[in-house]
């Protein structure tokens, strides 16, 4: 068969390294950026004020009420201080609830995007943007949203405690395993996918035995770069759609969701997804991928959707919601295929044989 792929990738500036923030000032000089918003979460006050800090006169203001799952209200209420503000540029610091609402912003007013990421979500390489409204999750795909600028200091993740590092890093295997068996994908995105899945597979064990390893922090952290390129260049499949449905119609929280979910999906969609199977099972060190992922859960500790509040009786309403649209996936979706692997992942990785 003639190989053939194709792919876009949007301008962006990646600086990574230990203590890069230091260098925050100069990169927003060369973005063009003389005042930015800065965006945060309400958890990360120390290291909001010591970037507020570096910012100095280019600071224009503060939102931290950033939420995951980007709910409309939150979004409505940081639209009133853009428009109080007038910044020329939104400035993201933490995981995917702060990008996802720094997205969210950029697509709204057209203001250029950076992002300095303390967790594994990979969200600072892509261009997906996403907001929640009363029942569901809206999603898409808008240029705007890509940040133009990334800082990926490994000193910022070191207070990550151990439980979170595990699910971030979860979240972003499972972009790398979705990015692996697209019906887009080719052998970049496939390059970056496996190496994430193989930088994650090592780092995160080595952060549940000491997690301020700095070695470690880096890896991962290299990993979620991958994980996220491999995302933006290749489209979503059941995994995403399943854990959207779950955060956006039941509450579940993103990352740990997505962990609850990864090793039965990929059990799901094994039988059509053989070639890309073979390469994660040896991305992760293991003679089987489905097998190889249960492991891992298992080592990382991440929780059952059972442990996440998510019941029997959610079931149903869970699988008719993503089966409501047709996306891609290796193997076709069904409201009884998504209703076993629900089952699956109800139970979790401590009852798998």
């Amino acid at each position: 068969m003639t190989l053939a792929f194709a792919y876009v990738r949007h301008p962006v500036r990646v600086v990574f390294g230990a203590g890069v923030v230091a260098t925050l000032a100069s990169e927003l000089e060369r973005l063009g950026a003389e005042r930015v918003l800065l965006l945060s979460t309400p958890g990360r006050a120390g290291e909001r004020e010591a970037v507020a800090s570096a910012l100095g006169g280019r600071l224009a203001g503060r939102f931290d009420a950033a939420r995951t799952h980007v709910p409309d209200e939150i979004v409505r209420d940081a639209m009133v201080l853009v428009g109080s503000a007038k910044p020329g540029a939104l400035l993201t610091l933490g995981g995917g609830s702060a990008i996802g609402l720094g997205k969210a912003l950029a697509v709204e007013t057209g203001l250029p995007l950076a992002a300095i990421p303390t967790t594994y979500s990979g969200s600072e390489m892509t261009s997906i943007w996403g907001v929640t409204g009363v029942e569901t999750k809206r999603t898409g795909r808008d240029p705007r949203a890509a940040p133009r600028l990334v800082l990926y200091d490994p000193e910022l993740t070191y207070g990550l405690l151990p439980g979170v590092s595990a699910a971030s890093g979860m979240n972003a295997i499972a972009h790398c395993v979705e990015a692996a068996y697209a019906h887009d994908g080719g052998p970049v995105s496939r390059l970056l996918a496996m190496d994430g899945i193989r930088r994650f597979a090592r780092a995160l064990r080595a952060i549940m035995a000491s997690p301020r390893d700095p070695d470690a922090r880096a890896e991962a952290l290299a990993g979620a770069h991958l994980a996220g390129c491999a995302l933006e260049m290749t489209s979503m499949g059941l995994h995403h759609k399943l854990a959207h449905t779950l955060g956006g119609s039941f509450g579940l929280p993103h990352a740990d969701t997505h962990a609850a979910l990864l090793p039965w999906v990929m059990e799901y969609n094994a039988p059509a997804a053989r070639e890309a199977m073979a390469g994660i099972a040896a991305a992760l060190g293991s003679d089987d991928a489905v097998a190889g992922m249960i492991a891992l859960a298992r080592t990382l500790r991440t929780p059952s959707l059972a442990d996440l509040g998510f019941t029997a009786e959610m079931i149903p309403r869970a699988a008719a919601l993503a089966c409501a649209t047709s996306y891609p996936n290796p193997r076709t979706v069904d409201e009884p295929g998504v209703r076993w692997t629900l089952e699956r992942a109800l139970a979790g990785a401590e009852s798998a044989g």
